[in-house]
């Protein structure tokens, strides 16, 4: 009888390695996305390098900038929250690869149990009966349908998402500090603009003051520079304002308490890395979050394998045994060894419909990943367009601000010299003089655009995380 066991055991053991081959699991094929025209590239060749391969540390000069972002790479709160999702995702993982093993419990219990008098074995056991056991279990599912290999894709997907994840943050991060930084020192140069411009237009009032005095201009003038004057003061009050503020920000990017942040000068600041996009393949491997929304799909694709195995049998075996005894003198003896053995082929035929839901549901999700995936494809592209685009805007602007700042500052300095000699209208210097301050002002505007605008190309490549 013990040898006919063994062979029973062991044929149940053998029927779902032989069934391991009948997978209803299908594996993912990554769905053909539109990826030739995906931005547009009027003056820059597209071919097989992209500027995302480029380190942050290579692609910036300024060695500020640098120890900033590396300080908020480390201290940064969203990053590490991403960190954190990253290894509660790797967990899952682990979970998912032990799906294979079987499962073991042991147990160790005492029993007393007193019947009533009036209870149906009450008049034959009187006494209370007691029992001691120590005992364990096994048990296992075999894979026939793919359930178990699909879980653990979908875990391992999961965590992938979670690790893209984390890339995409870092990426936002560091265009985040990027722009940040070129946006305080361009308010540091419009600040000092508008300083000096206060300081020019006190001693304009004074000049001004001292041609009243003298016959040539009205008290209107006078207090019409005086008002330019508070004009500027206002000016330079919210330069100040928008700096602190900015600082606030800059320090929360960096996961620190508001301070004053170290920096260099605008005019200091070049990035000489070549602008060049790459393929828009090349997106599918750079773009985190294009990735992350792969993985998404891939992570519904398996689960959408395991949602159609729930709907087949389930193979799996179970094993108990140990010691139980009525007395505790012999509870370990040989004489209180038990053991069980059970195969189970377990079909699923009414459940109110839940497994049939769970299907069309993982279906709807699957596609709903799938739309998604697309989505975030177009929006990189559109992104990459766009970035394009606004720096060759900017850099165009930057010529023409050049030759407005120009002759804003002549117009400036001919006007003041026709006032002193009584040969202009007051209007016409005020006019002057605002125009110039203004596209001084626009100007480093314009300078800040187009780091910002390489900043951003770099960003929407996919650049940073590597």
């Amino acid at each position: 009888m013990k040898i006919k066991s063994i062979y029973k055991f062991i044929l149940l053991l053998s029927v779902p390695l032989l069934l391991q081959s009948c997978f209803v699991a299908k594996n993912y094929a990554r769905p053909e996305v539109e990826t030739e025209n995906l931005y547009r590239t009027d003056n820059l060749p597209q071919d097989s390098v992209s500027m995302a391969d480029v380190s942050w540390r290579d692609l910036f000069n300024d060695e500020q900038l640098r120890s900033h972002i590396q300080e908020g790479l480390e201290n940064n709160i969203d990053i590490r929250i991403a960190l954190q999702n990253v290894m509660a995702a790797e967990a899952y993982l682990k979970q998912g690869k032990a799906g294979y093993y079987p499962t073991l419990s042991g147990t160790a219990s005492f029993t007393r149990t007193k019947n009533s008098r009036n209870s149906q074995f009450g008049s034959f056991f009187t006494s209370a009966l007691e029992q001691y056991e120590l005992s364990g279990a096994l048990s296992w599912e075999a894979d026939v349908w793919g359930k178990i290999r699909s879980n653990k894709r979908a875990f391992g997907a999961a965590y992938l998402q979670s690790v893209t994840a984390h890339q995409a943050v870092k990426t936002e991060l560091i265009a985040n500090i990027a722009s940040t930084y070129y946006q305080l020192m361009a308010l540091d140069k419009q600040l000092e603009v508008a300083k000096q411009t206060l300081e020019a237009r006190k001693n304009s009032l004074e000049t001004t003051i001292a041609l009243k005095d003298a016959g040539q201009v009205t008290e209107v003038a006078v207090k019409q520079t005086e008002a330019q004057v508070h004009t500027t003061e206002i000016i330079v009050i919210e330069l100040e304002n928008n700096i602190k503020l900015l600082e606030n920000a800059f320090s929360m990017l960096l996961g620190e308490a508001p301070q004053k942040i170290q920096r260099g000068n605008l005019d200091n600041q070049t990035i000489d890395t070549e602008l060049s996009t790459g393929v828009p393949y090349l997106l599918l491997a750079n773009r985190p979050d294009v990735m992350q929304a792969e993985y998404s799909l891939i992570n519904a694709f398996e689960l959408t394998n395991v949602a159609k195995s729930s709907l087949y049998p389930s193979l799996s075996l179970s094993a108990s045994g140990g010691f139980q005894s009525l007395e505790f003198d012999n509870w370990l003896d040989a004489s209180s060894l038990f053991s069980t053995l059970v195969g189970s082929l377990t079909q699923p035929i009414f459940n109110g419909r839940r497994l049939r839901t769970q299907v069309e549901v993982a279906k709807a999700q699957q596609e709903q990943a799938l739309l998604s995936y697309k989505q975030a494809l177009l929006t990189a592209g559109r992104e990459v367009s766009d970035a394009l685009y606004t720096y060759e805007a900017e850099t165009q602007k930057m010529e023409a601000r050049s030759k407005e700042l120009e002759a804003y500052s002549t117009a400036e300095d001919y006007s003041e010299e026709l006032l002193n000699n009584g040969l202009a209208n007051y209007l016409e210097v005020l006019t002057a003089r605002q125009n110039a301050l203004n596209s001084e002002l626009n100007y480093v505007d314009t300078q800040y655009a187009q780091l910002s605008a390489i900043v951003e190309l770099y960003r929407a490549l996919g650049g940073g995380w590597k």
